[in-house]
């Protein structure tokens, strides 16, 4: 009879429900097997680090020290001194080359301290890395002194030690802020030692000469 349904058009009518209630359970009109907006979505990406010591995601730190460590040995602990335990790198070697032996070792030394930096160190620490920096630069520019200096000094490897720490415990960069303002103001000390020295010494001989 023509008013009834019939059976190829009622299981049309159950297919069109069925695809209606899965659309409204996802969200979308979405093939099996595939979930909507509201379901648990897994991605292959790498998950962002939501460490403070990664503040650019997506760090490897350990891949980026062991670097560092690489570079440092380098520099500090290449070789033995034939005979002894004792270790030099190319730090002092390149120290010898007159003119601009310091140069390329300085910016491996900055460059340490940069890379500190992007890791997110404590500012107190990077200041102590600074420190030990500059006082490898200022000391190891002297002749022959500077580089006997650098070998026994090893600001690379010092900076390292300081960076690693700071990474496994950053709350301990009050012990870095102390060690900068300490070492500040006896740099400070020497300074005005030096400057009222300097003057004496002026007078003294002007004095002698008859000029005062």
């Amino acid at each position: 009879m023509s008013g009834e349904p019939s059976p190829s058009s009622a299981d049309g009518g159950e297919r069109a429900g069925r695809r209606t209630d899965a659309t409204d359970a996802t969200g979308s009109d979405a093939p099996p097997g595939s979930t909507g907006s509201s379901g648990p979505i897994e991605s292959t990406a790498l998950t962002e680090s939501t460490d403070p010591m990664e503040p650019m995601g997506f760090r490897d730190v350990e891949a980026e020290l062991a670097a560092l460590r690489r570079l440092a040995h380098a520099l500090d602990d290449l070789f033995e001194v034939p005979g002894t335990n004792y270790r030099v790198g190319l730090d002092p070697l390149i120290g010898l080359l007159p003119g601009i032996g310091d140069v390329p070792t300085s910016v491996a030394s900055a460059y340490i301290v940069a890379q500190a930096a992007a890791l997110g160190v404590p500012r107190a620490t990077l200041a102590r890395m600074l420190l030990v920096v500059v006082v490898d630069s200022v000391v190891g520019s002297v002749p022959l002194v500077g580089d006997l200096f650098d070998a026994v000094w090893k600001a690379n490897s010092r900076n390292i030690a300081l960076l690693e720490a700071r990474v496994d415990d950053p709350e301990a960069a009050t012990t870095d802020r102390r060690f900068v303002l300490v070492v500040t103001a006896l740099l400070a000390l020497v300074f005005l030692a030096v400057s009222l020295g300097a003057v004496v010494v002026a007078w003294w001989a002007l004095g002698r000469l008859g000029v005062v």
